[in-house]
């Protein structure tokens, strides 16, 4: 095995690359395989389809990519007859804006020529998702777009237990992150993010085990933390820096 598989269900489970700590998930059906993003380079790709192949006895089937971002899609070209599900501004990223998301790992400091490796081997998503269920075979998942926040268009992923008495696993992306504080940039709506965390929280309910883009597995409670961070930090300056009752300046 090439990388630490965390089981967090049956047939559930994620690893954490060495770069940029992105976590990439596993569905396992009794016919297909899901992979929840896909790394950023071919030698992460290949690394992780040999240990599905050891975890499974198969290969990866279909590729769910949360969101836009070179860590998250890059390593996708490695997985050529996988039938991929992506947002619309994923296609966008893995098209007409490769340039873009070509920069963008290059000043994360990706090594450059394993970047031109991935590019030249990416395609376009098989499927434009807002929200979709797919069947594996003896259990489904659930892809949702549940509205903007670390990107305008993040996508999250549902897998209800198939054992009674285990848990919902929600692989959400950058929505949450654990071994940092949430990524804000130009791309994220702020003011929109904690709404988003609140369906999360209801997709996945009061006992679900919450995967974030990066870091440790979480629970709910630290999905509404998160919230109420951003929550916090969508408050004008001026409002936060008033005492109660006074009038902002």
């Amino acid at each position: 095995m090439h990388y630490d598989w965390e089981e967090l269900s049956d047939g559930v489970r994620r690893c954490r690359l060495p770069f940029l700590d992105v976590t990439v998930g596993l569905v396992h059906g009794e016919h297909k395989n899901l992979l929840i993003d896909s790394g950023t380079t071919p030698s992460e790709a290949s690394r992780i389809a040999d240990d599905i192949g050891v975890l499974t006895g198969g290969a990866v089937t279909d590729v769910a990519l949360t969101h836009h971002h070179f860590d998250h899609i890059l390593g996708s070209s490695g997985f050529g007859t996988a039938v991929l599900y992506a947002p619309a501004a994923v296609a966008r990223a893995m098209t007409t804006h490769i340039g873009q998301v070509r920069a963008h790992a290059l000043r994360y400091r990706a090594d450059p020529e394993s970047v031109d490796r991935a590019i030249a081997g990416i395609r376009a998503p098989d499927h434009i998702v807002t929200a979709a269920d797919l069947d594996l075979g003896g259990r489904s998942v659930h892809l949702e777009l549940p509205g903007p926040g670390h990107t305008d268009h993040d996508m999250v992923v549902v897998v209800p237990p198939v054992v009674p008495g285990q848990q919902t696993v929600v692989f959400c992306g950058d929505l949450v992150e654990e071994s940092a504080d949430p990524a804000i940039d130009a791309g994220s709506d702020l003011p929109a993010w904690p709404h988003a965390l609140d369906r999360i929280l209801a997709l996945g309910g009061p006992d679900a085990v919450y995967v974030p883009g990066h870091g440790a597995v979480v629970d709910a409670a630290f999905v509404r933390a998160q919230r109420d961070w951003l929550v916090a930090r969508s408050i004008p300056e001026s409002l936060r820096s008033s005492p109660p009752g006074s009038p902002a300046s």
